[in-house]
Order: structure tokens, then sequence, then C-alpha cells
């Protein structure tokens, strides 16, 4: 497979976005980064990831500051697909297309009842590599 599912979600950057400087708050940057999250998996038609997939790394680099009122796209691209974990790429770009912030956040299957990271079920792989996203 040549790509795994992505998902975007734009936004306007809201004045609780912003902290004192007026530009974004950096806890923005996840809120919207997670919101494309949800979109991907709700269009892999995958609800039962977000109840056991706790995060176990964040990494966001942040380029260029965001203001008050300005639009912004966040895109979230599942990049890797472990046994047990899952990594996504993410950029979040400002309405001009300049990248404000880039990263990635890795999850792992934890199902329910568990305490410890278990392979992701086959239901959920073949979604997330599936040519199509279905």
């Amino acid at each position: 497979m040549d790509r795994f599912p992505e998902a975007c979600i734009e936004r306007t950057v809201e004045w609780v976005d912003t902290d004192a400087s007026g530009h974004q708050h950096n806890s923005a940057i996840l809120r919207w980064v997670e919101a494309a999250e949800a979109e991907l998996f709700r269009s892999l038609d995958l609800p039962d990831y977000f109840p056991s997939a706790p995060r176990v790394q964040q990494v966001i680099n942040y380029k260029a500051k965001l203001w008050f009122g300005q639009r912004i796209t966040a895109t979230v691209r599942v990049s890797a697909l472990g046994r047990t974990s899952l990594t996504m790429a993410f950029e979040v770009t400002s309405d001009g297309g300049d990248v404000a912030a880039f990263g990635t956040v890795t999850t792992v299957h934890v199902p329910s009842g568990a305490t410890s990271a278990e392979p992701w079920p086959e239901h959920f792989v073949r979604r997330i590599t599936a040519q199509d996203g279905t």
C-alpha cells in the first residue's frame, strides 16, 4: 500500500484558543489534531478506537503563530501501523497554506479491562490498511 488514510478538519481560531500574547495557545494545536483524528476514525467506521487507544507519545513542532479569527486546517494521516501501536503524522496549516505546526501522535491498543498493550484487532488492521479506507 502506498498511502494510509487521512482526514482534515477546518476551524477558526477562537478567542479561547489564544493566550495572553494573542496567538494560539499550544494546547489548541492538540485539540485541532484530536478533532481531525476523531474525523478519521469516524470515516473509517472504527468507533471502538478511542476508548482503547491511549497516547504514549506526542511530538509537536511549532513553526508559526496563528491569530484570533484566522482559519486553519488540521490534517492527520496514519503514518505507521505496528502490532500494538499506531502513529499518525499531522500538520496544522493557516488559511494561507503555511504550516504552523507539525508532528506525530502515537497510540497503543489497550482493550477495555487490559493493563498493557495488545495487538490491534483484525477488523481494525483491515480498515487502516485498505486502499480505499473501507
